[in-house]
C-alpha cells in the first residue's frame, strides 16, 4: 500500500510540476513573440567545446529545442536525442493524466513515474556523448555543425 501512496504522490507532483512548465514556457513564447527578442544572443558558448573541440553530454540541447519547436522532430534527434525523449514522454503523461483525471478515474490510461524513465535518459545522455566525441576524434565527422534556427 505505501509503493501505491508514494507512486500517487509522485504522479501528482510530477502532474502539477508539467502544468507549471507549460504555463511559464507559454508566458516565455508569448514574451519572446511581442518583444521580437533573440535568444539566442544571450546565451553562452559551451566551456567544454570552446576549450577542447569536444561536445559536452549536453552538448546540442538547445539547438534540439529550437528544431523540436519547429516541427523538425529528426534535427532534433541529431542534436540531442534526450530532447525528442523527454519531449514524447512527458507529452504522453500530461495528456494521459490528464484524461485520467478529467473522466475522474473511469479511463484509467494515466502514465505513471517508473524510475526506469530516469535510467533510460541517463543511457541516452551517456550513448549521444560517447558517439558524438568518437566520431569526432575518430573520424573527423561533425554531427552538430553550427546551424542558426529562425
Amino acid at each position: 500500500m505505501e509503493k501505491k501512496k508514494t507512486s500517487t504522490a509522485m504522479d501528482n507532483g510530477l502532474y502539477i510540476t508539467g502544468w507549471c512548465i507549460i504555463g511559464t514556457l507559454l508566458l516565455l513564447v508569448l514574451f519572446i513573440k511581442a518583444t521580437n527578442i533573440q535568444l539566442s544572443k544571450y546565451l553562452f558558448p559551451c566551456v567544454l567545446h570552446s576549450l577542447t573541440g569536444l561536445y559536452c553530454p549536453g552538448c546540442g540541447g538547445t539547438r534540439a529545442i529550437a528544431f523540436l519547436l519547429h516541427g523538425d522532430f529528426l534535427h532534433s534527434l541529431v542534436y540531442h536525442p534526450f530532447v525528442p525523449y523527454a519531449f514524447v514522454l512527458c507529452t504522453w503523461f500530461m495528456i494521459s493524466q490528464t484524461i485520467e483525471r478529467l473522466s475522474k478515474g473511469r479511463l484509467r490510461i494515466g502514465m505513471h513515474f517508473r524510475e526506469v524513465f530516469l535510467w533510460i535518459a541517463l543511457a541516452i545522455i551517456i550513448i549521444n556523448f560517447i558517439v558524438k566525441n568518437a566520431a569526432l576524434l575518430f573520424f573527423q565527422i561533425d554531427f552538430m555543425p553550427l546551424t542558426h534556427i529562425s
